[in-house]
């Protein structure tokens, strides 16, 4: 038998985490240890946070790991982090711009 087989092999496990913020000024992260093969649905669903916040359940979540946007049946590798993002409230030109013109009103005066 080679290394890791037998009756006192423990089954392969991915160790993830799972960030979200699920309305501004609040985060959400959690560390979780899932069985291999894990997609980013799977840790999503295991970290209880569609129960916490059921809103975020709503149509297909919008995912990434580490930043990148990927697809739900993304498959997880150890160390990776899966985020859960918000949909945009406002443009981010638009907020830019009125940040600008709030930053211009204070100076003048």
């Amino acid at each position: 038998m080679g290394r890791g087989e037998g009756a006192g092999a423990a089954a392969p496990t991915v160790r993830v985490a799972i960030a979200c913020s699920p309305c501004a000024g609040r985060a959400f992260e959690r560390t979780l240890e899932l069985p291999a093969p894990a997609t980013a649905l799977d840790a999503i669903r295991a970290s209880g946070l569609f129960e916490r916040h059921p809103e975020l359940a709503l149509g297909e979540p919008l995912i990434g790991i580490w930043g990148r946007a990927c697809v739900p049946e993304t498959v997880l590798a150890d160390g990776d982090r899966v985020e859960i993002y918000r949909p945009l409230t406002m443009d981010p030109n638009e907020a830019r711009r009125l940040r600008a013109k709030n930053l211009r009103a204070t100076a003048r005066r």
